[in-house]
């Protein structure tokens, strides 16, 4: 009996363990119901730590940049208008013969000085001084026979009709007569104004005709100076102004403006200004490169080197300075171009130019200063500790 009961007592607990995975097996919600619930509290206490953790994956503040600056201080200057142009005669004509016939007489050489009236050629007479008398005499019949019409007609004997006769063969005759003087006075060709024969196209011996060329002359005094100006410029210019004029060959002429265009040219959009400059003995020629300098008003600008300029995101042109801490973006103004830089408006009396560093910044950041001036001067410092100075 004693052995039946501990072999019993040994297998109860197992078959409890059976008992139970059989029921929860009968009862598989249960199980279900347990998990969920587990993940729930494991999820709500990795929220309550994150919670409760130090902010150490919050965002750090991005370094300042530093950039090296030039104090600059603007200057009083002439606010100029540059343009770039070409010298042309003041007025050009081709000479073209006005009648036919040969030429018989040349009176000028080619690059010569010629005045006005002066004679350039003769032509052939031919036989306009037969012509002329022939018509002369003509004319004399005329008026004979138009009194006697007229005699006739006070005493009835001839009527008006006869009488308009004579009077239109009369006036016939006399316009041969101013024909013929005119085709003779056009046998001998004459400058029309002082200037300079730049070319002779005929030659002793040669038949013109009506239209042929004769000669081309150029008037150089004064020499026109021709240039375009830009919808901007052309706002401040006037005529009279005076122009300093710089020539290719390193001349130096002063000149009025006489003429600007008022309608631009349509392939430029550029409008064609003219300044004139004296050219009494006729030593400056036409065709010569030049820049024109117009004065304006006085203006303040600072002068700078072309590689300080950078672009903004909108890809305008300007200089970045520093103002309280900050880049600020100026967009270019531009009042006169040198060899050695150029110069801006719109600082003020005095600005912080960004001279290193302008690439790594835009308008609005806040940098770190660093004064060339004070570089120099620690430069300075450090060589004379070292016995570098010395």
């Amino acid at each position: 009996m004693t052995a039946v009961v501990n072999s019993n007592a040994k297998n109860t607990p197992s078959k409890q363990y059976i008992n139970k995975r059989q029921w929860l097996a009968e009862r598989p919600y249960i199980l279900a119901i347990t998990i969920t619930l587990v993940l729930i509290l494991w999820m709500v206490s990795g929220v309550m730590q994150a919670q409760e953790a130090p902010p150490s994956h919050q965002k750090q503040s991005a370094p300042i940049a530093k950039v090296q600056i030039k104090h600059m201080q603007a200057e009083i200057i002439h606010d100029s208008i540059e343009l770039y142009g070409r010298t042309e005669p003041n007025r050009v004509v081709t000479l073209r013969a006005e009648v036919r016939g040969k030429i018989i007489e040349v009176l000028a050489q080619r690059g010569a000085k010629v005045v006005q009236n002066q004679i350039i050629a003769k032509l052939d007479l031919n036989d306009l001084p037969a012509q002329l008398k022939q018509v002369k005499a003509l004319i004399s019949q005329r008026e004979i026979e138009y009194k006697g019409a007229q005699s006739l007609n006070k005493k009835g004997y001839q009527g008006q009709a006869q009488l308009s006769q004579k009077y239109a063969a009369l006036i016939a005759a006399k316009a041969d007569l101013v024909r013929l003087q005119l085709t003779l006075k056009n046998t001998v060709i004459r400058a029309p104004f002082s200037g300079i024969l730049n070319e002779r196209y005929i030659e002793v011996g040669d038949y013109v005709k009506s239209g042929d060329k004769i000669a081309l002359i150029a008037d150089l005094d004064p020499l026109v100076v021709r240039a375009y100006a830009t919808e901007n410029q052309i706002s401040q210019l006037a005529v009279g102004e005076i122009a300093d004029i710089s020539l290719l060959n390193q001349q130096r002429k002063s000149g009025k403006i006489r003429y600007i265009a008022s309608v631009a040219d349509q392939l430029t959009n550029t409008f064609k200004i003219e300044v004139v400059v004296g050219n009494p003995n006729s030593k400056l020629v036409a065709g010569l490169s030049s820049e024109m300098d117009i004065a304006l008003n006085d203006v303040s600008a600072i002068k700078l080197s072309p590689a300080l300029l950078a672009l903004d995101e909108q890809g305008n042109i300007g200089v970045k300075s520093v103002v309280n801490g900050k880049v600020v973006f100026t967009p270019i103004n531009i009042v006169k171009t040198q060899p050695d830089g150029i110069w801006l408006t719109g600082f003020g009396d005095s600005a912080d130019i960004i001279v290193l560093g302008q690439g790594f910044v835009r308008d609005g950041d806040p940098v770190e200063a660093i004064n060339t001036d004070t570089i120099g001067k620690v430069n300075t410092k450090a060589q004379r500790k070292s016995g570098l100075g010395e």
